[in-house]
């Protein structure tokens, strides 16, 4: 088979990562393939150890903390090639990784996206049906050994940019969550195809890709990810349903997140206060048609 590589640019966006789970995800990345790193700030302490160490690796600052779907939209426009392979930087890529990829690259197959699948048991789905309803040998396609899926998680993402206008392919309204499965979303419209592969198998470590690993930072990691799951989850079915459809899906969330920050002040359960608490602001927030304003502040 011939050595496609040269067409794929990894996009990997970070945010005070962990040295080690960075690295580690450097490590598992074929050293043929162009790699860009896009720090969501202006520092990066170990940039220099990781260009010299990884020759195929490029870090780039954004200057700001942009988010998911921004990040990626920022790195994609720095691509020459014809296909991108968004990662997050806490997953580890398993050794036949690149030359199963390699077969994607030439051209023969029709695709937008590509998924990849978990090398472990673990609790998330790696790609699914909108419906909700579970893959079966009716989404497998024998012959290009792949499901025919409607969305992918965006921890590993192939992008064919062949198939789009401009590189901004995210909406740049969601900061964090959903912005993979509206991009999907969009494809699926456009009668084009989202493939889950299980020859590209990834290890996801799962919510270490950026300042997270700090457990100094965990009551701040946790505000982040209530609020900016909530208010993508209203703002992603508003989009693509209806205002009064997202109402529908996220009302009784709201109840209850008012019901638990009751319960658990009076606990005084302070984590679960704050959990719930940041649930209820983001989804309000998003209920009264604000932006995913909000951040965390970090003195360096």
């Amino acid at each position: 088979m011939n050595n496609y590589l040269s067409e794929l640019t990894v996009i990997i966006v970070t945010f005070k990562t962990n040295d080690k789970v960075l690295n580690n995800c450097l490590k598992s990345i074929n050293s043929e393939v162009k790699t860009l790193i896009i720090e969501n700030s202006n520092k990066l302490d170990n940039k220099d150890q990781i260009e010299s160490e990884f020759k195929n690796v490029e870090v780039i600052f954004s200057g700001e903390n942009l988010g998911m779907g921004r990040g990626n939209n920022f790195g994609l426009n720095k691509v020459k090639t014809k296909y991108a392979l968004i990662l997050n930087p806490d997953v580890i890529c398993e050794k036949n990784f690149f030359s199963n990829i390699n077969r994607f690259l030439s051209g023969s197959i029709d695709f937008t996206l590509i998924g990849g699948v978990y090398d472990r048991l673990t609790d998330y789905k790696p790609a699914g049906l909108f419906n909700d309803a579970d893959l079966t040998e009716s989404n497998f396609d024998k012959e290009l050994n792949l499901y025919d899926v409607d969305w992918v998680g965006g921890h590993t993402i192939l992008v064919n940019l062949n198939k789009f206008q401009n590189k901004n392919i995210f909406d740049e309204s969601f900061f964090l969550f959903f912005e993979e499965t509206d991009l999907c979303k969009s494809v699926k419209k456009k009668k084009e195809k989202v493939y889950m592969s299980p020859d590209l198998k990834i290890d996801h470590l799962g919510w270490k890709g950026s300042f997270a690993t700090d457990e100094k930072f965990e009551i701040e990691s946790i505000k982040l990810r209530n609020w900016h799951y909530m208010w993508s989850l209203f703002y992603y079915n508003k989009k693509n349903n209806g205002y009064l459809f997202a109402l529908s899906k996220t009302i009784m969330r709201l109840i209850r997140s008012i019901i638990r920050i009751i319960y658990y002040s009076i606990t005084f359960n302070t984590k679960e206060r704050t959990i719930y608490t940041y649930r209820f602001l983001g989804l309000i927030n998003s209920i009264f048609l604000k932006k995913s304003y909000f951040r965390i502040e970090f003195k360096d």
